[in-house]
């Protein structure tokens, strides 16, 4: 490839909301060096497409963008549409997130003739077996890519089972654009300080265990009073979350906010960042939550572990001691020096160790590697 000529990534996501991966994809495109590189973004139409958010970000970076329409959620004529948008747009890699992605991505610029880069985000532990058949079909798809390059080591670790070894198993440790919150951060904050307030950003999945984290604020609230739940998000555990919430003695103090323009704002207010996840790749969400200076208490689960030092930067409890992190919500809540002290901590690890900049320039290194 000549040097003058810029290397143009198609990034490829089957979006149903505007979460994590969507968010990361906007950051990578947004770092990547555009004297270098040109980033486009393919996304699929479906029925639960949710108005296309990622969309509407991708075009604000001044980035082009393609709608690719799916009749059902397997679609394989999306193979051929992909793969001619790939050589009429003169596409050099493309790049996959999420197992339909994964899949159809593969064989789209395999019948191209294009190089193609996978990054999983995170594993979903459903009990579906259609979704569990899915999964295990994109996993198989992975063998088939140029790299893959997880998020985190324990997805490094994840992937291998499958057959992904190195050097086609690439490690470029996650980052986040983290602009929007140091924005936001020197905003005043006009809050109710009697009142503390437990915030969650993410999916309503299974993996995400928010039964869990509805039981806790429960016992919390019945206990102490003046605190409520702010739940961010929508996904397709909602309904079920909102009928067992609903049933709750503090049923009036947990909303349900589902997707916010203000979600920075509403970050911003929390006075404890609440995850009870079973499963994570490495959460943008956490990422966020640290950079804001929001205290943190999780479940001690790899992802979550490359974020968070127990007792140093939040606090921890074994997978399912529920018991034990209602403790650690009561250290954070009522111990203000010491969930200060957790906060920044945190602050300071991720904005040192997780610039989108750097795993920007990464990727570009990677890029440049697969076309030359």
């Amino acid at each position: 490839m000549a040097n003058n000529k810029k290397i143009k990534v198609l990034q490829f996501i089957c979006s149903t909301g505007f979460y994590g991966a969507e968010r990361w994809v906007l950051a990578l495109s947004k770092h990547l060096d555009s004297d270098k590189f040109t980033s486009e973004l393919a996304i699929t139409l479906e029925e639960n497409s949710q108005d296309l958010e990622l969309v509407k970000h991708f075009k604000q970076l001044g980035g082009v963008t393609h709608e690719v329409p799916m009749s059902n959620p397997f679609d394989l004529s999306v193979v051929g549409k992909l793969a001619r948008l790939i050589k009429e747009h003169a596409i050099d890699v493309v790049h996959t997130h999420g197992y339909k992605s994964d899949i159809l991505g593969i064989l789209a610029a395999k019948k191209a003739g294009v190089k193609v880069v996978v990054t999983p985000h995170g594993f979903e532990n459903a009990k579906d077996i259609k979704l569990r058949s899915f999964i295990w079909l994109g996993c198989q798809a992975m063998r088939f890519a140029d790299k893959v390059v997880p998020l985190s080591p324990q997805l490094c670790t994840d992937v291998k089972p499958y057959g992904i070894k190195e050097p086609k198993l690439v490690y470029i440790q996650n980052g986040v654009d983290l602009s929007e919150v140091d924005e936001q951060r020197l905003k005043p904050l006009n809050k109710d300080t009697k009142v503390k307030h437990i915030g969650f950003v993410g999916q309503m999945i299974s993996r995400k265990n928010i039964f869990d984290l509805l039981d806790i604020f429960d016992e919390l609230q019945q206990k102490h009073g003046n605190l409520k739940l702010s739940l961010l998000g929508d996904g397709e555990q909602r309904a079920e979350l909102e009928v067992y919430a609903s049933k709750l003695s503090s049923n009036a103090d947990i909303h349900f906010l589902g997707f916010r323009d203000d979600r920075l704002e509403l970050l911003q207010s929390f006075d404890l960042f609440a995850m009870t996840s079973s499963l994570e790749g490495i959460p943008r969400c956490l990422m966020e939550a640290t950079a804001m200076g929001i205290p943190v208490a999780a479940y001690n689960i790899p992802g979550i572990d490359q974020l968070i030092t127990h007792e140093q930067s939040g606090l921890l409890a074994p997978l399912g001691n529920k018991q034990l992190l209602t403790q650690y919500w009561e250290t954070i809540l009522f111990n203000e020096e010491e969930a200060q002290r957790l906060a920044d901590n945190a602050r300071d690890y991720v904005n040192q160790h997780y610039s989108a900049q750097r795993m920007a320039n990464e990727y570009a290194e990677l890029f440049q590697e697969l076309v030359s």
